[in-house]
């Protein structure tokens, strides 16, 4: 595998007048591809606590917020106006609390066997799950900020496997 950290200066989703267009994949081999991203969620001490121990007055906050992201995966071609409908074949969502920070890292992998790559899919289930968390914590901690939102790795396709460089 090639580790690529240099971008593209070509914007694909635009054709030679500059008109937006969904790109065409139709010519692409399917291979497997994977994207992992990721993200952090901070909040009040008490907050993490009733997260943590499962206090919250609207449920299980973490286990909504991982069907919630699994669920915004599946629906990314409806949301972001340019993205294929893909075929996923693997969905993860992990939460990492770090009680130090009073923070919750979220971390999503989409996998699937296609034409195109997973990110999109990886990054909006990233931001749901972060927000279900925001939603259902509201009502005690509007300040909560989520920050560190990346793709961390992308696997598959032409442009081979990509890591960031963080």
């Amino acid at each position: 595998m090639t580790t690529r950290t240099d971008s593209s200066t070509t914007l694909t989703h635009f054709d030679s007048q500059g008109q937006a267009h969904m790109v065409d994949v139709g010519g692409k081999p399917e291979t497997r591809r994977v994207a992992v991203a990721t993200g952090r969620i901070s909040m009040k001490p008490e907050t993490f606590g009733m997260v943590q121990s499962g206090t919250a007055k609207k449920g299980d906050v973490l286990g909504i917020a991982r069907i919630a992201a699994i669920q915004a995966s599946k629906r990314t071609s409806e949301l972001i106006p340019l993205c294929h409908p893909i075929p996923l074949t693997r969905v993860t969502v992990d939460f990492v609390p770090d009680e130090a920070s009073h923070s919750i890292t979220c971390t999503v992998t989409a996998e699937t066997v296609g034409r195109t790559g997973v990110e999109m899919e990886a990054l909006t289930a990233l931001n749901v799950g972060l927000l279900t968390i925001y939603d259902m914590c509201k009502a005690v901690d509007r300040g909560m900020r989520m920050d560190g939102i990346h793709l961390m790795e992308k696997l598959g396709g032409k442009s081979g496997h990509w890591t960031a460089n963080t």
